[in-house]
């Protein structure tokens, strides 16, 4: 039997059928349409909502990308969710953890694509999701500090699904990419949330238990960005170049440069990364 070419709307009882899960995605809130399922998910989490809640929507008017980008969200065709962590370490061990999220967050989401669609996604530095060069989908971070009994992190994560490439904007074209565009066929949503969600709540948990460190090896086999000339632009307005080295213990990513202070090492903790061919 040929498998459907199309898939209903994401429901409640659907994911909830399909999850592995002891805790994410069993509070679940799905929208039709909203600004932003991060927005949604800060906001849940500022009114306490318990550790593993998730808000999906089929679609996003005002999509966050990194960097204060827009996500393209259309309607019904993608994966838009957030997720929300508040299994955190002690305050002594915040720091060296909360960096390492989006980087474990990343690997989850290329090892539930691999699962679901048999794709084996790299990642580009610190977490975008890529197969060639084209991007397949991305993540945002956000946090809230203060009382360490009160923290925890969105884990926002858009994954391109069902999109066919004439519908991605003219600008995005050349550069992004969906489940469907690259396997020819398409893919139950519902499917490929309960596989995100399981292997999240497993590398999450995990960053509990072991070193932080731990995990930059296993991120680092799968990212395309080291060992290529990159360039980056820095936050502060600076631009450098120069070959990608290895990914530091704190999660920044090491770069040695080219040009006039070529040979010199530097770690750049925030930026815009493009690869150089």
């Amino acid at each position: 039997m040929q498998p459907p070419t199309d898939f209903p709307p994401l429901t409640n009882e659907a994911v909830q059928a399909l999850l592995k899960t002891k805790t994410f995605g069993r509070k679940l809130h799905i929208f039709s349409t909203t600004t932003s399922t991060n927005t949604e998910a800060m906001a849940l989490a500022q009114q306490d909502a318990q550790d593993g809640t998730v808000v999906v929507a089929e679609e996003q008017t005002s999509g966050k990308g990194r960097l204060g980008r827009h996500w393209h969200s259309p309607p019904g065709d993608n994966l838009y969710c957030s997720v929300i962590l508040r299994r955190t370490p002690s305050p002594e061990e915040l720091p060296h953890w909360l960096p390492i999220v989006p980087l474990m967050a990343a690997v989850a989401v290329a090892r539930a694509v691999q699962t679901v669609a048999g794709l084996r996604p790299s990642l580009k530095w610190p977490n975008d999701i890529l197969i060639g060069d084209r991007k397949l989908g991305g993540l945002l971070c956000e946090s809230t500090l203060g009382d360490p009994a009160k923290t925890f992190v969105v884990i926002g994560i858009g994954v391109n699904v069902n999109i066919p490439p004439e519908r991605f904007p003219e600008e995005l074209r050349r550069i992004a990419t969906s489940l469907a565009a690259e396997t020819g066929r398409k893919f139950d949503r519902a499917t490929l949330l309960a596989a995100l969600l399981s292997e999240l709540e497993i590398h999450a948990e995990a960053l509990l238990t072991r070193p932080p460190e731990t995990f930059l090896s296993g991120y680092a086999r799968l990212c395309s960005t080291l060992g290529r000339r990159v360039r980056v632009h820095l936050a502060d307005g600076d631009t450098v170049e120069g070959l990608a080295d290895s990914i530091a213990p704190d999660g920044s990513l090491r770069i040695i440069r080219e040009g006039p202070q070529s040979g010199g090492l530097l770690e750049v903790h925030a930026g815009d990364v493009i690869h150089l061919r």
